[in-house]
């Protein structure tokens, strides 16, 4: 892991086309600005780690479960 220390106003780069800007430091929290292109997804490292977790679980399913999940909903569909 890379440590820097960086001031009100500098910033950082990451390769050609991601700068990471310290906007403001106060009351013990420091806000940033990132300037990235929009294909890039950028999320805050809990939302990250909670979207991971729902698709780690979202693999264990069994493909059978699945299927009957599938053919239920579709069933619904049908009565309305």
């Amino acid at each position: 892991m890379l440590v820097l220390t960086r001031k009100a106003g500098e910033g950082i780069a990451i390769g050609d086309d991601i700068t990471i800007k310290i906007i403001e430091m106060k009351g013990g929290g420091v806000r940033i600005g990132i300037d990235a292109p929009q294909n890039k997804k950028i999320y805050r490292q809990e939302v990250y780690d909670r979207i991971s977790n729902e698709n780690k679980e979202a693999a264990q399913w069994n493909p059978a479960d699945l299927d009957a999940l599938s053919l239920n909903l579709s069933l619904g569909k049908k009565k309305k």
